[in-house]
């Protein structure tokens, strides 16, 4: 089915989207241009969207905003925003409303090769990687989901030689019942315990990535991630894994050498050091791993070296912002969970000043603290959870009188360890926590966190 199609087939009958978010403005206008009666609900006021609420209702649209704006869903289909629980939508559901996503539709009608990658840690640079390797080979690529933007509305001009790369949250898998043709699993960890029930909620939302394969569709696994290489055992189609542990029968490995390796049953090609890779730290290197896995006969291994020695990375993960009196000073903002701060602190061979600390998600940070004591000189805390990490680096076994400061607000955090760095030191923000305590979102926060650091004399 094209996209065309889709909405002719849903003429006729009322629609209502939650959430009138930037990602779902598009899909708000799609509908409304295809002749379509829409309901736009959001949980905020009509202060907070400005003209844009009257430019809406001009085009047809019906507002419901405020704190009830999910009392009077009755609508033939309901686009949940991804972020909103389906439990919210289970009255509705059961008054006989379809309750989809503008991803689920995407899904439907995308006429072309999608790749979508999930897990708790590396989607956006993985997924990067992936994109940005296959334009290399002369392909259109469209890159969408948690990265890019909402795809649905270009899904016409889509043709089945193009390429759709996807990153996938764990709240837009919840309620997907197709998987794309190739799908890639980073890993998994406790994350958006906040949102989720439970961890078992958060990985069975993550399976979707590949439960709905055919048997030609491919996966790829983290092998050495105990969650991921026990979920590749539920695959309806082929298995690829990636490893630096291990030499899997198909799949991507380390050697000792350092050399990444392709290995197909008794075949094995070495396609990158890990010296050619631009990015710091392990996890970049499982980032290409996996990457390399998902497009391994559709990207040429000297396009990857090429690549690889070129590629600097993806805003706000350790972002090198500027160096100052010998001083280098990193954002890694994207951080806001305890294990994507630990990969971070592991990138660097030497010790660090580490700026941590945001809105608390629901989840342990007794992990996080002895690798702070491990590779951290001066800690600087900031947020609803400084309290949380500083009791569990003062509790772990080997703290030793780490230097600890709390400070009020960012701007303080920052000149805080402009007075405390000296020449060679290393400063990175790196929250371990979510950033919607003073921020709408990682990305205002590492923004903010820039500015303070170039603003320093």
């Amino acid at each position: 089915m094209r996209l065309r199609e889709y909405l002719e087939s849903i003429k006729g009958k009322t629609v209502a989207v939650i959430g009138i978010g930037v990602s779902n403005r598009p899909l708000i206008t799609l509908l409304l241009d295809a002749g379509i009666q829409v309901t736009a609900c959001d949980k905020r006021e009509r202060e907070a969207f400005g003209p844009l609420a009257a430019e809406l209702e001009g085009k047809g649209c019906r507002l419901i905003l405020g704190a009830d704006y999910l009392d009077h869903l009755d609508q033939d289909i309901i686009f949940r925003t991804p972020g909103l629980h389906p439990k919210f939508l289970e009255k509705a559901k059961e008054r006989g409303s379809e309750i989809t996503s503008e991803m689920e539709i995407f899904f439907k009608v995308c006429p072309c090769t999608t790749i979508a990658v999930t897990g708790s840690d590396g989607k956006t640079t993985t997924t990067t990687i992936i994109s940005e390797l296959l334009k290399q080979m002369g392909k259109r690529v469209y890159v969408g989901g948690n990265i890019g933007h909402p795809l649905l509305s270009e899904a016409e001009e889509m043709g089945p030689e193009d390429y759709a790369v996807l990153e996938l949250s764990s709240f837009q898998l919840m309620t997907m019942s197709q998987s794309p043709d190739i799908a890639v699993l980073t890993n998994l960890a406790p994350n958006h315990l906040d949102v989720h029930t439970d961890m078992a909620e958060y990985v069975a939302a993550k399976e979707h990535i590949f439960l709905h394969q055919s048997g030609e569709g491919k996966a790829v696994f983290n092998w050495d991630n105990e969650i991921t290489r026990e979920l590749s055992y539920k695959a309806p189609g082929k298995v690829y894994y990636f490893t630096r542990k291990s030499v899997p029968e198909r799949g991507v490995y380390l050697r000792k050498d350092q050399t990444i390796c392709v290995r197909d049953g008794e075949r094995e090609r070495a396609v990158l050091r890990t010296s050619d890779i631009l990015l710091p730290g392990v996890h970049n290197v499982e980032n290409y791993m996996a990457a390399i896995a998902a497009v391994d006969g559709l990207v040429s291994d000297e396009v990857i070296r090429r690549f690889a020695k070129s590629f600097g990375g993806v805003e706000h993960r350790i972002e090198l912002v500027r160096r100052l009196h010998g001083v280098s000073y990193y954002n890694d903002a994207i951080a806001s969970s305890p294990s994507r701060t630990i990969a971070c602190l592991r990138s660097f061979p030497e010790k660090i000043i580490l700026l941590a600390g945001g809105k608390d998600k629901g989840i342990r940070y007794d992990a996080l603290g002895p690798e702070i004591n491990d590779h951290v000189k001066r800690l600087i805390l900031c947020g609803a959870t400084a309290g949380v990490i500083r009791q569990a680096v003062e509790q772990a076994n080997n703290y030793a009188g780490l230097p600890i400061t709390e400070v009020a607000d960012w701007k303080i955090a920052v000149e805080t360890a402009y007075r405390e760095a000296k020449e060679g030191d290393i400063v990175v923000m790196s929250p371990a926590s979510t950033s919607f305590d003073r921020f709408a979102n990682f990305m205002e926060k590492g923004k903010v966190y820039k500015e303070l650091v170039n603003a320093l004399e």
